[in-house]
């Protein structure tokens, strides 16, 4: 997997919208806070363009996308906003320049399906905070953005939690919003699990539709390759007049129980006050034991 090269002050990071419209008034703080890093902040062409709730057409959000990629000046691609709409602009990129210049690219939840068009050409990328709504977030959040990018080594420990599984394992770090992976199946933008460690997190879902998604995993035989998994925040779920009878953590404890794997609950990842930076395709390993969970970088 090709890893992108650290950044340095005075390189230039692109914020750009791949699916939900952004005003640029609205990214004043992201362009404070790169500037307060040594970075300069270019606003795309896709920023303050609106097409129903998109930001601009499918044409001109991933023409914007293109050009960051094309732009050898541009050292990292920082997305405004998640919502929805980057799957929409996959099959109209040519990633394959990054293989040349690689840059990071950095978002969450609905960026979930570039990350994993990324790692299919053999790229890492950077789930972590988009522009949007840093403010609210832990000063960890950021902090663990910045260290990354700058090249600096990241180690996370978290405490124990009823449904951990314990167990050591290694290999690449790959999913994101657990909504996106699901509509990514049988795709040519599907992850690959094999011998990896899968990331899920997601947000404003009905129970019953996480027990789905997870049983879809299932029968595709995602777990069976898997190393380990990782759950990240399972937020504001909703539930019908009649229950659904568990919590998302429950649903997705009870599926995993068969598995001979490690299992990490309550990681700080995800549409959650504390939403760390953490570099997809990279090779990691992950030690869960009655004391708690870390996940360390090869």
């Amino acid at each position: 997997m090709h890893l992108p090269p650290a950044l340095q002050k005075g390189d230039q990071v692109a914020i750009i919208a791949t699916a939900r419209k952004v005003q640029r008034k609205e990214l004043e703080p992201a362009i404070k806070l790169l500037k307060s890093w040594g970075l300069e902040a270019v606003i795309g062409n896709s920023i303050g363009l609106e097409n129903h709730q998109f930001a601009g057409t499918d044409q001109e959000r991933a023409a914007d996308l293109q050009t960051q990629i094309n732009n050898p000046n541009i050292k990292a691609i920082w997305c405004a906003k998640g919502g929805y709409g980057s799957v929409r602009i996959l099959d109209l990129i040519d990633f394959t320049p990054l293989l040349k210049q690689p840059k990071w690219l950095i978002g969450y939840s609905d960026v979930t399906a570039i990350h994993s068009e990324l790692q299919k050409i053999g790229l890492c990328s950077l789930h972590a905070q988009m522009c949007l709504g840093f403010e609210d977030k832990t000063k960890e959040t950021m902090a663990s953005l910045k260290s990354v990018l700058f090249g600096e080594k990241i180690k996370y420990k978290t405490k124990g939690h009823d449904f951990n599984q314990q167990g050591k394992a290694a290999g690449r770090l790959v999913g994101g919003n657990l909504s996106m992976i699901y509509s990514l199946c049988g795709s040519p933008s599907a992850i690959n699990p094999d011998n990896a460690i899968l990331l899920i997190e997601d947000l404003d879902e009905y129970l019953y539709h996480i027990d789905r998604m997870m049983q879809n995993l299932k029968r595709n035989a995602y777990f069976d390759k898997l190393k380990g998994v990782i759950v990240g925040g399972m937020t504001d779920m909703n539930d019908n007049t009649i229950p659904f009878g568990k919590i998302a953590e429950e649903i997705i404890s009870e599926m995993l129980q068969t598995y001979d794997f490690p299992v990490l609950f309550n990681f700080p990842a995800g549409h959650i006050s504390d939403n760390r930076a953490l570099i997809l395709g990279h090779k990691v390993t992950l030690d869960v034991n009655k004391e708690g969970g870390q996940l360390s970088y090869k």
